[in-house]
């Protein structure tokens, strides 16, 4: 079982509309554009990141916001839902706030004992809100106050048609089973807690997922560094895993591969983080390109619509 995986480092979706998706997820949710880039694969297309002050793995939320692209349909194959965490008691002023903003077919429940609001996000993605302690500090630079404003990412939803293949190559990333509601399984590291959980939904009866905006594109986990990276990469490699090289984000260093549900997942190390290339009080102010596409800036400028 591995043991240098420490719970998510990151979620990365696909959206229809730029300017839409930062004022939902900066604005409506309060997190933090914490930097403001383009795809290496697409230069044209932004990769914008959400999170806390910094950044910090386990808080944040990215997307690819292809201009007007067709939704995704929901099914098996992919995540379902991305949950974040927030405090005690907070749900009713949360809800109360969604509504304020346009937000409908919202949703009260329990899982597992937590009290949850689930709520569509801007292109219809299954997005909730999780009462749960968690003594990460919030970011707080807009008009959420801290008794209310998110913490990071509390877990995740695989939705699969069978749920063997998925439950084992988590207990190989150093994932235990924990308790089972329904169509759900639990599958949590150490004891569990916000961003170390992944709930796997068994739905034989839906059918396959297609990717589209909305679509969750992978889901990514957390080690500290390369040296970590490389014996988890071998690990993978040794259980059968198709495993893409190290790819340098700039912010972290990445590996990939796809679960047999068709699932992306990555490995991501924490460093060097999202202030080696402008300073903490600016994130997310200013474009940032990948070197590869510095010489592209003047076009990208006039192009890519504009965010704020």
């Amino acid at each position: 079982m591995l043991t240098q995986i420490d719970g998510l480092h990151h979620v990365t979706s696909l959206a229809s509309d730029a300017p839409g998706n930062n004022a939902f997820f900066a604005g409506v949710l309060g997190l933090r554009r914490v930097k403001t880039t383009v795809n290496f694969d697409n230069p044209r297309v932004y990769h914008l990141y959400y999170g806390d002050r910094i950044g910090t793995p386990g808080t944040v939320m990215t997307h690819f916001p292809f201009q007007d692209a067709a939704p995704g349909t929901r099914g098996t194959g992919e995540t379902g839902e991305v949950a974040f965490s927030i405090p005690p008691a907070s749900l009713a002023a949360w809800e109360a706030r969604l509504e304020g903003a346009g937000v409908t077919g919202m949703m009260r429940e329990t899982r597992f004992g937590a009290p949850r609001l689930v709520f569509p996000g801007p292109d219809g993605e299954r997005l909730a809100l999780v009462e749960a302690e968690d003594p990460r500090t919030p970011w707080t630079g807009g008009d959420i106050p801290e008794g209310m404003a998110i913490r990071g990412l509390h877990s995740v939803t695989l939705t699969v048609a069978e749920d063997a293949p998925l439950r084992g190559l988590l207990r190989a990333m150093g994932y235990a089973a924990g308790p089972s509601e329904g169509p759900l399984q639990r599958m949590a590291q150490g004891t569990g807690g916000p961003a170390r959980i992944i709930d796997i939904e068994t739905r034989p009866d839906l059918p396959p997922a297609r990717e589209g905006a909305g679509s969750v594109h992978h889901i990514a986990f957390r080690v500290a560094d390369r040296a970590a990276q490389d014996a988890v990469r071998a690990a993978l490699l040794d259980r059968g895993c198709k495993v893409t090289g190290v790819r340098d984000r700039d912010y972290f260093h990445a590996i990939y591969f796809r679960t047999g549900a068709g699932i992306l997942f990555e490995v991501a190390t924490d460093e060097p983080g999202f202030t080696r290339d402008e300073p903490e009080a600016h994130l997310g102010e200013a474009l940032r390109l990948p070197d590869q596409h510095a010489h592209l800036r003047e076009e990208l400028e006039r192009t890519l619509v504009p965010l704020d």
